[in-house]
């Protein structure tokens, strides 16, 4: 919370009753005119859905169902057939404004191959496996990348990696980083995440947000836990994530959902700027006392319900 009882949180100016959930945030006074509440300018949609490179047949329904297709070139991919994806990832083209690529990380022999794969293609979006420093991304630098930080190295370096100019988002994984700590479970036996994880997410989150990227929450591996990923996806975006990857085209509206406002999210929203435009200073409205973070909050829910 900013400001006190009886300070002026808009520093004496009007909050503008015709506030555009589109445009910029008004009490952005940033020199980039970006700040830790403006969306990123990577922004296909909430629900990300791996499709292994390697089956060119699943490409299509891929792209028709989810918001932005990753076509994965790691770890859903075998090493002896990497080769084959890496062909059809030539011959099988998908609209490249929402096909990221994720290559193998950047201290493979795969690393070089993929490259030389994604220049015979459109595009232009990779997410490079197991980043750990923002050096490795000099070698991408005519990509936007999105750095999936899945290692120690990777999350304790997250905030350098997230001031790389080519960085366009951050996502993290669960189960690579525990592999990485010599663990055997991101997650105890209810399903939810080990502190240890936690702290992973919470960190590449705050990287992210810090410089004005993306943040991408981790796939949910368990596909018949509807339950569990609807509790995940709510709390992605109550955090401030951008959107959340998934496995399976059947998580693909799990996850919409959870992003889009509910009707009465909405209508909170607008009645609270609303009340904002007649009101000086910190105000109070059902009971609770409002003031500019609060209204960012409900400026942010209006971004989402315009996507």
């Amino acid at each position: 919370m900013s400001g006190a009882f009886g300070g002026d949180p808009f520093n004496g100016e009007e909050f503008d009753p015709d506030f555009d959930p589109t445009g910029p945030d008004p009490f952005d006074d940033s020199p980039a005119g970006l700040s830790p509440f403006t969306l990123a300018p990577f922004t296909p949609g909430p629900a990300l859905l791996f499709c292994p490179a390697d089956r060119p047949e699943r490409y299509a329904k891929a792209a028709e169902r989810a918001d932005a297709v990753i076509l994965d070139l790691e770890d859903a991919v075998a090493p002896e057939d990497r080769v084959a994806a890496r062909r059809a990832l030539i011959e099988h083209p998908l609209e490249a404004a929402r096909t990221i690529v994720r290559i193998n990380p950047a201290d493979t022999t795969d690393f070089a191959l993929d490259l030389a794969a994604l220049e015979r293609t459109e595009y232009r979006d990779v997410m490079l496996a197991k980043t750990v420093s923002a050096g490795q991304l000099e070698r991408l630098a005519e990509y936007r990348v999105i750095a999936l930080c899945e290692t120690a190295a990777g999350v304790i370096s997250a905030t350098e990696i997230a001031a790389a100019r080519n960085v366009v988002a951050l996502m993290w994984g669960a189960e690579d980083l525990l592999a990485s700590l010599g663990g055997t479970s991101s997650r105890f036996a209810n399903g939810s995440y080990r502190d240890v994880a936690r702290y992973a997410r919470s960190q590449v989150l705050l990287a992210a947000r810090a410089h004005d990227k993306a943040a991408i929450d981790a796939v949910h591996l368990d596909i018949i836990d509807t339950a569990g990923l609807e509790h995940e996806a709510a709390d992605a975006v109550a955090s401030g994530f951008t959107a959340t990857a998934c496995i399976h085209p059947s998580q693909v509206e799990v996850i919409r959902a959870a992003y889009q406002p509910t009707a009465a999210e909405v209508d909170y929203a607008l009645g609270l700027l609303e009340a904002a435009a007649s009101a000086r200073g910190v105000f109070q409205h059902g009971g609770r006392m409002i003031d500019g973070p609060v209204l960012r909050h409900a400026e942010a829910v209006l971004r989402r319900a315009a996507r």
